[in-house]
């Protein structure tokens, strides 16, 4: 069993919550519920939306207040899928999709967890078609995700609130702001109630089935310091600040197993100057396979075209982490500047490397030998970037495998860059019907769980872009059926 972590308070906006009259416990508390959903993002929707497909009264906990609902899936926008709907050059077959999964990493955790995953994320594009969601066709770029990712109408705000008006008009679900789940009352293996904090007062919800949905502990920079060491406080936290990890907490406390490693986590290359917290998806940096990136050393220290960038993204985050104070920067000249989406916050431009160097206070001495070490290696050849193309390194360490051009054209461009952290793996092992497994292998009669925080049972290191809505939406899915035969 992973160790409970010492919880640090998320840094969330203050916003008014919802009161109960004075004495009361609200509705939602006095009467008990077949299914509770604790978490209101993706996999908490899709899990009450798929229970009550299945007959069950849900009732849904969002920690956050309403403006905030969501989770994490607020910062997304596109999902992963296998889809044989089509000709070679539109489908994205299931051996692709299996062998992509298994090159990033170190592969699957589980793998009949994770194969079962890539097989039925086939079915959700019609699964979220019949729940709301429209589509919009796929950005271009460095991303390449045209032809193994959906993009969904509006981005991740818009799907959450589809699915929220999906949840609002059924009257067999209810959902509680500003609620949030304290701890379990377990009976032996059983969970007979969540007792909730809410508008100052705490409350015992009994329900018949639980599924927890709320995320990982990336917000709770205590936890991550038991792993990372104080390198954890650089760090900055892409998605929502309630994914503290506090029911997670409370699971292994009353004995569930976990599952994925305690430094496992999807975390990528955002600009330095993003918020602590919540600064969503247009932080990211798309630039590196075009430019090179050194520590503030100014070596360069990991291959920045190694693949195509959907399946490294994301595994920069954890590069950076291992880098001295955290940092890294991303150089590049004035030829590659219209591949990639621009920095939101813009980057610093220079008619030499030296003075780029300078203006970040690095030793542009150093800098200047790598870039002359770099572009002396570079192998000219036709550069592709929709290609694992031919241009590359000579005698290198490391090398570029792909995309490598000489650094010689001004104006040249730089940006500082830091961890960005969306979500960690380490959560609760789970089985095949999404029941949470113990540290004894036996199993909790009726809860279960689903997306982030048991994403560990399927990633391990790496990442494919769009895959962790796969995951939330497959098990959200069979979380919410197994949860309502339970109850039934």
């Amino acid at each position: 069993m992973a160790p409970a972590a010492e919880l640090e308070p998320p840094a969330a906006l203050s916003l008014p919550a919802q009161q109960p009259p004075a004495g009361q416990a609200p509705a939602w508390a006095q009467t008990p519920w077949d299914v509770v959903v604790i978490g209101g993002g993706n996999a908490g929707l899709v899990a009450a939306l798929t229970a009550n497909d299945s007959g069950a009264r849900v009732l849904m906990l969002e920690r956050s207040p309403r403006q905030l609902r969501g989770g994490n899936t607020r910062h997304t926008r596109d999902i992963r899928c296998v889809r044989s709907d089509g000709a070679a050059a539109s489908g994205y077959p299931l051996d692709e999709a299996w062998s992509d999964l298994c090159r990033v990493g170190d592969g699957p955790s589980n793998e009949q967890l994770a194969r079962f995953t890539v097989c039925e994320s086939e079915s959700i594009p019609a699964w979220m078609a019949e729940h709301g969601v429209r589509w919009q066709p796929a950005l271009a770029g460095t991303l390449h995700l045209s032809r193994t990712n959906l993009f969904f109408l509006g981005g991740g705000k818009a799907l959450v609130n589809t699915y929220y008006r999906e949840v609002d008009r059924r009257p067999g679900i209810t959902v509680a702001y500003d609620a949030k789940a304290e701890d379990f009352e377990f009976d032996g293996m059983t969970c007979r109630a969540v007792n909730v904090g809410y508008g100052g007062g705490r409350h015992r919800v009994a329900a018949s089935a639980i599924i927890c949905a709320s995320g990982g502990f990336e917000a709770n920079i205590g936890w991550l310091r038991k792993y990372w060491g104080d390198a954890a406080d650089n760090y900055l936290v892409r998605g929502t600040p309630y994914n503290d990890g506090h029911v997670l907490a409370r699971l292994y406390q009353a004995g569930a197993a976990s599952a994925g490693q305690e430094r496992g986590f999807h975390a990528i290359a955002i600009d330095a100057r993003a918020p602590r917290f919540d600064g969503g998806i247009a932080t990211r940096l798309d630039v590196i396979p075009f430019g090179i990136t050194v520590n503030k050393l100014g070596q360069r220290f990991y291959d920045e075209g190694e693949d195509f960038w959907p399946k490294r993204y994301a595994m920069w985050g954890g590069q950076i982490a291992r880098q001295p104070d955290q940092v890294a920067f991303a150089f590049w000249d004035s030829k590659v500047s219209a591949l990639f989406i621009p920095p939101m916050y813009g980057a610093s431009s220079a008619g030499s490397i030296s003075e780029l160097a300078a203006g970040f206070e690095l030793d542009a001495a150093a800098i200047n030998r790598t870039v002359a070490g770099f572009n002396d290696a570079v192998i000219p050849g036709k550069f592709d970037p929709g290609s694992l193309d031919d241009c590359r390194t000579g005698g290198l360490v490391p090398p570029k495998t792909h995309w490598a051009l000489r650094l010689d054209t001004p104006p040249y461009h730089a940006i500082a860059m830091r961890p960005g952290i969306t979500f960690t793996y380490m959560g609760v092992a789970v089985d095949a019907g999404a029941r949470v497994v113990c540290d004894d292998g036996s199993r909790f009669e009726n809860v279960f769980a689903a997306g982030e925080i048991m994403s560990g049972n399927i990633l391990s290191t790496g990442y494919l872009a769009g895959f962790g809505l796969t995951i939330g939406t497959v098990w959200g899915r069979q979380a919410g059926t197994n949860a309502a035969r339970h109850a039934r």
